[in-house]
């Protein structure tokens, strides 16, 4: 899979209060807040610190305690590439083909995720 990613691209942690969050990340730790996206009728914020992003998005009930990140994800350079690779290799997927969301950066994102040995979510995500 190195041959189609690069870097860790982001972490993912769902939130109650995406206002609250950036606040707090933003005011007391020190991001800063790279860009605000809708998704739907939610919100998703991406907050930078260094060359870690955090991406945070709204949900009705997010864990809360331990455990509570929800995915890590990798910088890929070609997505397809990567999820033919991915399916060569064997992987457990999440998502049975590439996903989109359009609305996120300048031109969208194609993403998708699989599980690693401990159920964790890895996601390869190419910002288009």
């Amino acid at each position: 899979m190195t041959a189609y990613t690069k870097d860790v691209q982001h972490v993912g942690l769902p939130t109650t209060d995406l206002d609250k969050t950036i606040d707090f990340y933003t005011t007391i730790i020190g991001f800063e807040l790279a860009g605000v996206f809708r998704n739907g009728d939610a919100r998703c914020a991406f907050l930078r610190y260094g060359h870690i992003t955090i991406e945070s998005w709204e949900v009705e009930e997010s864990v809360m305690g331990d455990g509570a990140w929800n995915h890590m994800a990798l910088d890929c350079t070609d997505i397809d590439a990567a999820f033919d690779n991915a399916k060569a290799l064997g992987l457990d997927f999440k998502d049975t083909e590439v996903q989109s969301i359009p609305s996120f950066w300048d031109k969208g994102i194609r993403y998708f995720n699989v599980y690693g040995p401990n159920r964790e979510i890895i996601e390869f995500c190419q910002i288009l």
